[in-house]
């Protein structure tokens, strides 16, 4: 099986020059994300794998696979922590 994520529902974006606003509305907090970490989120409007999220860095930069893994890898730990995404199985 594969893990899909996708950005909760009650999340909005803001994109604010080369960085990103996040507003949790369940929580009612306010996250700063990277240009790297909007691309990410905004990817995610439908569920995405990771070698999909990695597939879209090395698209939009000139950037290693292994680079753009780690990249995608710890900002999605940091997303579940913070409860901004959802994990599902993928068949």
């Amino acid at each position: 099986m594969t893990i899909c994520y996708q950005r909760r529902e009650d999340l909005r974006l803001t994109e604010l020059g080369e960085e990103g606003v996040v507003l949790h509305l369940g929580s009612r907090e306010y996250f700063s994300v990277s240009e790297t970490g909007l691309v990410i989120l905004q990817a995610l409007d439908q569920p995405r794998t990771i070698e999909e999220l990695v597939a879209a860095l090395m698209n939009r930069y000139e950037v290693a696979e292994e680079d753009a893994r780690e990249s995608v890898e710890a900002f999605l730990g940091h997303c579940l922590e913070e409860e901004l995404l959802l994990q599902s199985d993928k068949d």
